[in-house]
């Protein structure tokens, strides 16, 4: 080794704490044996404190799968795959069966360090974003474990928390300003998502109207239709709420409807965000260049941190705002949006989805995550710094 590689090393002469710090944990990990030798799939349901509600579909338990990849030396990366049948056609059951008979066979034996050998590998299977997107983020937990540092330092490092946006599912209007002002006093949280996509319009117009006559210019609002309105609905919805000073509208049109869609963009006076029209870089490519929206939703739920690292880049480049996204995530899920969200300045602009564990009557971790001042910190520690409580996940698991 020459006196330039000790020094980029962080070993040699004028060589900072912080370079000789990076050195150790460099050579801890290589130390270690990283090979993938048994994946888990977990499946548990747990029940929501009430529906969640939206044009889309409705949500009574959570029926996610717990994902859990081991390695040789002991090392064990976890992540959350929440299925959503009626928009990925995914459910729990697809997602064990692909990730045990499918996945599983194709990466073990390989290293955790190698994840575009297992992306390689996971592509030549067609769909199943959540199973591949768990996959994913947990090799990276394990690559935060083995070098010492966390998720979001190994992604980018900008920053240790998020603004948290809450999500408001479908009610009456005096139903959903009552549980915003419990998320505003409770947690401090300033930003609501309001989901829309009724018949008629005229029933979302009324919730957004008394949210903001609530609120006034205190928080911000914007609206998810979950594909719910035609392209003319959606036009005429966003004509009645032109005085409420909404920020986004999120993929308020069917996502195959791309004319629709072009010629909502062409005349809506607000950024349109696409989520479900644009779950892979491909889709983002076509949204953007096409003019079928202003904006991106990016979900760890659906591509894992590589693919969102790719999603975001290209929407950097393009000069493109984005949106940290919810996939009705519990608290696994959640922890892993925000460590990829913090890690970015231009994902931490905006406040992120990251509140819907909240509905949630109970969940798997050890330590549950707390919002407070409208924010939510990544967790400390290695990877992505979670334990599972395993006499919770035994309660909740429902394969034995």
């Amino acid at each position: 080794m020459t006196a330039l590689d000790t020094d980029l090393a962080g070993t040699g002469p004028g060589a900072t704490d912080a370079g000789a710090v990076d050195h150790d944990r460099a050579a801890r990990s290589a130390a270690r044996d990283l090979r993938i030798t048994r994946i888990e799939a977990v499946p548990f349901a747990i029940p929501y404190v009430k529906p969640l509600k939206f044009a889309s579909g409705e949500v009574r338990t959570a029926e996610h799968v717990l994902v859990r990849v081991h390695t040789h030396d002991g090392l064990v990366g976890v992540a959350e795959a929440p299925p959503r049948p009626f928009t990925y056609g995914e459910t729990q059951a697809s997602i064990i069966a692909v990730v045990e008979q499918v996945f599983a066979p194709q990466v073990l034996g390989l290293s955790s360090l190698a994840r575009e050998q297992v992306h390689a590998r996971l592509r030549r299977t067609v769909g199943n974003p959540t199973a591949k997107a768990a996959l994913d983020m947990a090799l990276w937990d394990i690559v935060g474990q083995a070098f010492g540092a966390t998720v979001t330092e190994l992604l980018g490092g900008h920053g240790t928390s998020m603004r948290v946006s809450h999500m408001l599912g479908f009610a009456d209007p005096a139903a959903m300003v009552d549980e915003a002002t419990r998320m505003s006093e409770t947690y401090g949280i300033s930003t609501f998502k309001v989901k829309v996509g009724r018949h008629p319009v005229e029933l979302d117009v009324a919730v957004c109207r008394a949210l903001r006559e609530a609120f006034g210019d205190a928080v911000e609002l914007y609206v998810d239709g979950n594909r719910g309105w035609t392209p003319s609905e959606s036009a005429r919805a966003l004509r009645l709420m032109d005085d409420l000073d909404l920020t986004l509208a999120e993929e308020l049109c069917p996502a195959d409807d791309v004319l629709g869609r072009r010629w909502l963009v062409r005349q809506s006076r607000i950024p349109v965000v696409a989520d479900e029209s644009a779950t892979t870089p491909g889709e983002v490519t076509r949204e953007l260049l096409g003019g079928s929206a202003d904006a991106i939703s990016i979900k760890t739920a659906r591509t894992g941190f590589t693919d969102s690292q790719r999603v975001l880049f290209q929407c950097e480049g393009m000069g493109v705002e984005v949106v940290m996204g919810n996939q009705i995530d519990g608290q696994l899920g959640t922890a892993c949006t925000v460590a990829f969200g913090a890690a970015y300045a231009s994902t931490s602009r905006r406040a992120g989805e990251l509140s819907n564990f909240l509905d949630m009557s109970d969940d798997l971790l050890a330590e549950p995550l707390e919002i407070s001042g409208g924010e939510l910190a990544v967790r400390e520690g290695p990877g992505l710094g979670l334990r599972i409580d395993e006499a919770k996940l035994a309660r909740y698991r429902t394969d034995r």
